[in-house]
């Protein structure tokens, strides 16, 4: 008897593979077997919105196959991720198979290991026409808005633009934050802080807080006060006061989900929304651990659920009785309640599959990030099991005697670890020593510094994906894929790990928030997702929510595409004449931004690169001249930076590279300088100049120092570290 289990991904199907016998084939569909096709629109509109599915090019090839397998098998067995879009796959696979339902059953799982694919297997489902219904909406709502809005854009802005349901209110969110830091306004305002000390102990942190016992705001010191502060305190005696001593007990956080797994990982170690998902979608999918064989090490990774099954509250307690003792245990275990009132799906959340799998023994099987990702999931799981970390907050009120002034120190000091003894916050506490009222204190530091109000800072990838989850826009499994769309499209760049909208981002934010208000309307895709969520649950029925939503959106479109008229969405006059030909100049958005046109196009193609304050970029000279027509070469900034382009353009057209040296020299070839590049979809890359010669190529730059174990170039890596461009060591 052979029966046939089918999943989305070859890694889980090897994973599943180790787990059962030779009477079950596991067979990987590559992920999605059916699609809306690329070439139409694929939805019948007057039909009900009937979609027509195509299976894409790429899968031809494993759906023969599985079609093949399928029909030698006495039962199949449907095992893609338990969630919309695996229930989708999965009936997809269905409708293609065509076989028997007597021969097929439904068999979902949270974690990838023995135990939960042989309970899985005793307890099949039928596929859930609720949750394949919802899947169906969100795909075919997605594709009207994208389809339907998008050419609009090529016409009215410029070609290759695209639109899209959560993509865009995505982009609106990071456009108004750049509004706010442009409105702000900085503010002066001076503290006075510094240093004392009780004799023979460390110092400790000290600030002014109260003139004439009157306690002192952010804006109550300004620079004549705060040198009159300094100078009547330094010759002073500092006494101290009243003494308050507070104990706060805290407790853990709850497990992660997937927005906050996002969110603590970018903090701490800096990796972007879709390579923290990546390394987690390994982490699930399965690891090999030596003697013990291949496992899953975490549950799924795409969840709003803070549940955690009861077996795992047993196995940690046990766990954290042996490893810790009893008094750093919660008797039954913590429970957490749902995020929101439509959490989607029963998940769990994410947790390790084996509690005995610790940080200590993985590690040896692990990369760097795939440990620092597993390490962050199972502290945060095993700690949401544990008693309150119990803290003292210590105040001293220290008087400057003889004047009019008041300081003050406040210290924390951890009196029972509780669950920060396997979570860490790296919070900076000062700590405090043993003072009583009436002590002295020695001032060993005093200054005034002056500090301004900073704007709100642009979004990271994780402050992006908290903003959405709150205003309830999208869902755990399209955060990452939603950032990665507008960073891809050019709508978003990154500044130093923050996201800033181009000027392009903001063009189109403009015409879509002015003439398309429901698309990025915070409280209509919010309501959407709720709609989504009902459908998921069976009160909703699909096809009458995407007729609310198209009537009116098809009406819009078709108002727009009459009234909207490109040059005035994409043209500025100005001031400026063509040097060339004497007609007026506009400034016009291209690909990389805006710039200055003649309006006497064609016939004139003068134009002038704008900087990043809109004014006329003068091109930098150089001593080069163009291999082509021998005319002076000179620096020009494009989409991945400098360049240099020929002077006599547009007639010559020639560009060259501009490759930043390293200074260090290329250890393969022993010839060439290792410097940077720019890959033709802009990531940075670290190259030798020998190139067709010498192939040798870095994604990180190199320090200059040699490896002391294995000789190769050492390459810098997060958080100030060093690590060997071949081998394991870091530093």
């Amino acid at each position: 008897m052979s029966k046939l289990v089918i999943v989305e991904s070859p890694t889980k199907a090897k994973t599943i593979k180790g787990f059962l016998g030779k009477d079950y084939v596991i067979e990987s569909s590559y992920g999605h077997v059916r699609d809306l096709p690329k070439s139409k629109l694929g939805v019948d509109v007057d039909n009900n919105f009937e979609p027509t599915y195509a299976v894409p090019t790429k899968a031809t090839k494993q759906v023969a196959k599985l079609k093949k397998l399928a029909k030698k098998a006495d039962m199949i067995y449907y095992a893609t991720d338990e969630d919309r879009e695996g229930e989708a796959i999965s009936w997809h696979l269905q409708q293609l198979l065509r076989i028997n339902d007597k021969k097929e059953k439904r068999i979902v799982f949270h974690e990838i290991t023995k135990k939960a694919i042989q309970a899985a297997l005793e307890h099949p489902r039928k596929l859930d026409k609720n949750l394949i219904d919802a899947q169906q909406a969100r795909r075919i709502l997605d594709r009207l808005v994208g389809y339907k809005l998008s050419p609009l854009l090529w016409k009215k802005i410029a070609k290759g633009l695209s639109a899209g349901r959560v993509q865009s209110v995505a982009v609106r969110l990071i456009v108004e934050r750049e509004e706010e830091r442009r409105k702000f306004k900085p503010e002066e305002y001076w503290t006075v802080e510094g240093e004392a000390a009780k004799a023979d102990t460390p110092n400790f942190k000290i600030a002014l807080h109260k003139e004439n016992d009157k306690p002192l705001g952010k804006f109550d010191i300004d620079k004549k006060k705060a040198a009159l502060a300094l100078k009547e305190i330094k010759p002073a005696d500092l006494i101290v006061g009243e003494v308050k001593a507070k104990e706060h007990k805290k407790a853990p956080l709850a497990p992660f989900t997937t927005s906050t797994l996002q969110q603590d990982a970018h903090r701490r170690f800096g990796y972007s929304a879709k390579q923290i998902m990546m390394l987690a979608q390994q982490l699930y999918e399965g690891m090999k651990l030596g003697k013990k064989g291949t496992h899953g090490l975490i549950t799924y990774m795409r969840t709003d659920s803070f549940n955690l099954s009861d077996d795992f509250k047993k196995e940690t307690e046990g766990y954290i009785t042996d490893k810790l003792g009893k008094e750093y245990v919660v008797a039954g275990g913590r429970h957490f309640k749902k995020k929101s009132k439509l959490a989607q799906e029963a998940h769990e959340a994410i947790r390790p599959t084996d509690v005995t799998n610790d940080p200590e023994f993985v590690k040896e099987y692990l990369d760097a990030k795939q440990f620092k990702i597993y390490s962050l999931i199972w502290q945060r799981a095993v700690a949401s099991q544990m008693t309150e970390a119990i803290t003292e907050t210590t105040s001293v009120a220290i008087e400057a005697k003889d004047t009019n002034w008041m300081l003050k120190a406040v210290g924390t000091v951890t009196k029972f670890a509780g669950w920060k003894a396997v979570y860490h916050n790296n919070g900076d506490e000062n700590e405090l020593p043993a003072v009583a009222t009436g002590d002295k204190l020695d001032l060993k530091k005093l200054e005034a510094l002056e500090h301004f109000t900073v704007p709100p800072a642009r979004y990271s990838e994780a402050g992006l994906v908290k903003a959405m989850e709150e205003l309830g826009i999208g869902r755990p499994s399209t955060y990452a894929p939603t950032i990665n769309t507008i960073i891809t499209r050019k709508y978003v760049e990154k500044e130093e790990k923050r996201l800033a909208p181009t000027e392009m981002g903001e063009i189109v934010n403009k015409v879509l928030v002015e003439h398309f208000e429901d698309i990025v309307s915070y409280d209509f895709t919010a309501q959407m997702e709720d709609d989504l969520d009902e459908i998921a649950t069976g009160k909703k029925e699909w096809q009458p929510i995407i007729a609310e939503f198209y009537k009116p959106f098809e009406k819009n479109l078709m108002k727009k595409e009459k009234e909207l008229d490109k040059k005035e969405l994409t043209e500025e006059k100005t001031d400026e004449v063509c040097d060339k030909c004497s007609k007026p100049m506009v400034i016009k958005l291209g690909r990389f931004g805006k710039f200055l046109a003649c309006t006497n196009y064609p016939d004139c193609k003068n134009t002038k690169q704008l900087d990043i304050d809109g004014k006329i970029e003068e091109p930098e000279t150089t001593d080069e001249k163009c291999p082509e027509c021998k005319k002076d070469m000179v620096f020009k900034h494009g989409r991945f930076g400098k360049f240099l382009a020929c002077s006599d353009y547009p007639t010559c057209k020639t560009t060259k590279a501009v490759n930043q040296g390293t200074g260090v020299k290329c250890n393969k070839c022993g010839k060439g300088e290792i410097v940077m590049k720019k890959s033709k979809r802009g990531k940075t890359f670290y190259a030798c100049d020998q190139y067709p010669d010498c192939k040798h190529a870095l994604w990180s730059k190199p320090t200059g120092d040699k490896c002391p174990d294995c000789g190769e170039l050492v390459i810098f890596a997060a958080k100030d570290k060093v690590k060997c461009s071949e081998c394991k060591y870091t530093k």
